[in-house]
């Protein structure tokens, strides 16, 4: 009688282990999709379906890149799940079929999911069979995501303009507003759940836990932006009594002048923006890098300046340019009396003695009629200079003769 009941059970046992490792090979073999930048895929059939997308290499004109996958369907009830691979978005689904656990991204209800390009990213979709199970997953690329550039801007101008802000009044009353507003929302938010969780609501969550918990977070919050659309005027009212309340108190405590609460305010700016930056781009390095360069051009602009220009300098010097045989002539004759007036000047100045000079000179004559106007080349000078010129276009243009022959 034993072994009759074993045998049925060994037989249940084997078709289900078959099964199981039937259903995971067929999860693993067809029903994984690796999708490309402006693919397109039609699914038409129930159950797991897992896209992936492979990391790519990482360029520096790709700091911006961004990739996000779309779901397009019209079906409410599926099941979301996300990993680095697809074994690991298998794993998760296998766990949810087995026991009853909250997916996190089932409730979002999300069509975009964006990815990051230089990582291995899965999305798993599992529709439970129905008369309508259509749907279509593309992927589309951007090279510049807006966004990402924005967020990296924004953080460079508050990490530049922390000092600034810090002792601003009106970024004063505008965080004081926020604040406010933010603080009260929370404190409406707390008072309502008080009154919600009694009796039998409230042994639901402590028997469910925090998935529970979650999720009725999550219709709160669905609640009350249907709420906030639906009753806008009410909403409006609300966020000018309490933005007037908050003016009211800001106005009343004053700006902030303690030097050490400034401090603080410029230093907690300054980290905001340096997380901004980082997290704008997907490519972590470049991200950082910029984060350390942000910091030491601003504590030590003027090293780090003259050091990059000279850096450069001798990685890229400059090519001078050759002067042309009439160039080289200006030039000396425009150097020339430069320097000429130059010695005028000093010897001019109060600072050139006088006697001393005449001292040092073989001509003292004739450098004081050149002090009075004359030239600096006595006649035998010019004589000789143009004799010696006449001589070089002579050998000049004999040279030329010859290399005609």
């Amino acid at each position: 009688m034993v072994n009759r009941m074993i045998q049925p059970l060994s037989v249940i046992t084997f078709l289900l282990t078959c099964n199981y490792f039937y259903t995971e090979s067929a999860v693993t073999t067809e029903s994984i999709h690796f999708l490309n930048p402006d693919d397109t895929f039609k699914n038409d059939k129930p159950g797991l379906q897992i896209f992936c997308h492979s990391a790519k290499t990482k360029y520096i004109i790709h700091t911006w890149k961004s990739l996000a996958m779309h779901l397009n369907t019209s079906i409410d009830h599926y099941d979301l799940y996300d990993g680095k691979s697809p074994q690991e978005v298998i794993e998760k689904h296998e766990d949810n079929q087995r026991s009853w656990r909250f997916n996190l991204l089932s409730t979002r209800k999300s069509h975009k999911f964006k990815i990051n390009p230089f990582e291995d990213s899965c999305i798993g979709i599992h529709v439970y069979p129905s008369i309508l199970h259509k749907y279509t997953m593309s992927l589309t690329e951007t090279r510049i995501d807006v966004s990402q550039l924005t967020l990296t801007m924004l953080g460079i101008v508050i990490y530049w303009s922390a000092r600034k802000l810090s002792g601003n009044p009106l970024f004063y009353y505008l965080c004081g507003i926020t604040l406010g507003i933010t603080t009260s929302t929370i404190i409406l938010v707390y008072v309502t759940s008080k009154f919600l969780l009694r009796g039998k609501v409230m042994y639901l969550m402590i028997a469910f836990g925090w998935t529970m918990s979650f999720y009725l977070f999550e219709m709160i919050w669905e609640n009350a932006q249907l709420i906030a659309l639906q009753y806008r005027e009410w909403v409006m009212w609300y966020i000018l009594l309490v933005s007037f309340i908050s003016f009211a108190i800001c106005y009343w405590l004053g700006p902030v002048k303690n030097a050490r609460t400034i401090k603080l305010i410029e230093w907690f700016l300054q980290i905001a923006g340096l997380i901004a930056m980082y997290y704008s781009s997907y490519f972590r390095e470049v991200s950082f890098f910029c984060c350390i360069v942000n910091v030491l051009l601003y504590n030590f602009p003027v090293v780090i300046l003259r050091k990059g220009r000279n850096y450069w300098k001798n990685m890229f010097p400059e090519r001078r340019a050759l002067l042309t045989e009439d160039q080289y002539r200006k030039e000396g004759i425009r150097e020339t009396k430069k320097a000429l007036n130059e010695l005028k000047e000093y010897c001019t100045s109060p600072e050139c003695n006088p006697w001393k000079t005449v001292l040092r000179l073989k001509d003292p004559i004739r450098f004081a009629r050149f002090m009075e106007g004359d030239s600096h080349l006595s006649d035998d000078e010019l004589r000789e200079h143009d004799i010696e010129i006449t001589t070089i276009i002579e050998e000049c243009e004999y040279t030329d003769d010859e290399d005609d022959f």
